[in-house]
């Protein structure tokens, strides 16, 4: 990595770090303030709560496009001024009307941010250094979350509307700052329009149905799913409801096991990355989809067991930690794949697609999820123990469609080099040359 790359990825994680502790310091009052400080209505937080993941349904499947044809940094200062307008609408609207209005903007614009700051932070690394990158985002972002949402529960009070204002006014600071870095970034590789443009007539004509050719990112877009299914969709909707409902759980518990997540990936980030990141990726991700089919047992002793409240309880703030350490080991991994499967005129288009796969699984997930885990329980924790083994099951098909290099960059470092051909997304690659 040059020195011109490392000064640009510093700005961008620091940005990154920022714009999470905005999000932090909001997200988990949002309801308390539109059900109640507002006082518009259990209906209008859960219209609001669902405005946020329509809102980025919406713009997803034209972020990649805008992203390759004009640049990173345009689109994401654009996306980083219209998430403030959002929050600061927020902390300013009193009827219903307005706070959806609002609600979209912070939405749309939060959505987009994701694949403009992935697309940066692949220009500004190399195959070798982009697991680290990654590991270090998913590190910052839970790290300003957690202290973002610490430092808000101390300012707000439910009965001065004004102390939320200034939550929403933090937050709205917090992506103007980001816009403003941003603007600062000076890529090492700033393509011009016509550089991003497709190369030949094919390309041309659709970078979506290129990327539906292309097999492996397909699989991967599958295997994307199953994740965020499996886990992030479960978080606050199913497994919560799980906890309450047949085990017992206490909501104090379930703020303990929440921390008991984010604990994880913080302190075992690192520690993790080193363990993985000289290992293929396939197998990786197949190893965490054995870690959470433990996790998923876990949760059912924790509901079903039998066993002393206080063993209920060690089980489930269990399956919270153990979810952490998948996702520590995710982090470095899924991310640069997706990268890496990329061409090189379509970095944003399949950054955008996976992260349209996951506001689809986290849509979907918590209306699968909360019903079962509220009444369904043995089927419940059945039905994502199979998920769980089905990750473990994708990830090692994957791994067949993936190049070594894809699969393990750390290969580039070895005397043994793989050369020739980048995969494109109708074929697969020629066998790799061994020097």
């Amino acid at each position: 990595m040059t020195r011109a790359m490392g000064a640009a990825m510093r700005r961008i994680q620091t940005g990154n770090a920022l714009s999470a502790f905005g999000i932090g310091f909001t997200v988990p009052f949002l309801y308390v303030y539109v059900a109640q400080v507002r006082e518009l209505g259990a209906s209008s937080a859960g219209i609001v709560l669902a405005v946020f993941a329509v809102a980025a349904l919406v713009v997803l499947p034209f972020t990649g496009r805008a992203i390759d044809r004009r640049g990173p940094v345009p689109v994401l200062i654009g996306a980083a001024v219209t998430a403030s307008v959002g929050a600061m609408g927020l902390g300013l609207a009193n009827s219903t009307q307005l706070v959806v209005l609002a609600a979209g903007g912070l939405g749309a614009g939060a959505a987009i941010m994701q694949p403009a700051l992935a697309t940066m932070i692949v220009w500004t690394s190399t195959p070798t250094t982009r697991t680290r990158a990654f590991a270090t985002q998913f590190f910052l972002q839970n790290l300003g979350l957690g202290i973002g949402g610490l430092l808000g529960g101390q300012i707000v009070d439910e009965s001065r509307p004004g102390s939320f204002t200034l939550l929403f006014t933090i937050e709205a600071v917090m992506f103007l700052v980001l816009a403003a870095i941003a603007g600062t970034v000076r890529l090492p590789r700033s393509p011009l329009l016509q550089d991003a443009m497709p190369k030949d007539a094919s390309e041309a004509k659709g970078g979506w149905r290129r990327l539906l050719r292309h097999r492996a990112m397909v699989q991967l877009c599958v295997l994307g799913f199953v994740l965020f299914f499996a886990c992030y969709g479960q978080f606050e909707s199913g497994l919560a409801a799980f906890g309450t409902e047949a085990a017992g759980i206490t909501p104090s518990a379930l703020g303990l096991a929440l921390a008991a997540n984010t604990a994880v990936i913080v302190v075992a980030q690192f520690v993790v990355l080193r363990l993985v990141e000289k290992r293929r990726r396939s197998r990786v991700i197949a190893l965490v989809g054995l870690i959470w089919t433990v996790a998923w047992i876990a949760a059912g002793y924790a509901g079903m067991g039998g066993g002393s409240q206080a063993m209920a309880t060690a089980a489930f703030v269990s399956t919270y930690a153990l979810f952490g350490l998948g996702e520590s080991m995710l982090s470095p991994t899924v991310a640069p794949l997706v990268a890496d499967l990329a061409p090189e005129a379509a970095v944003g288009q399949y950054n955008s697609a996976f992260a349209l796969v996951k506001q689809l699984a986290l849509a979907v997930g918590p209306a699968v999820g909360g019903p079962m885990g509220a009444s369904l329980h043995g089927p419940y924790i059945v039905t994502f123990i199979l998920f769980s083994l089905g990750i473990t099951v994708l990830a090692l098909r994957l791994g067949k469609q993936l190049r070594p290099l894809q699969d393990n960059p750390s290969l580039a470092r070895s005397r043994v080099v793989a050369t020739g051909i980048p995969e494109q997304a109708t074929e697969p690659a020629p066998a790799p040359v061994v020097a």
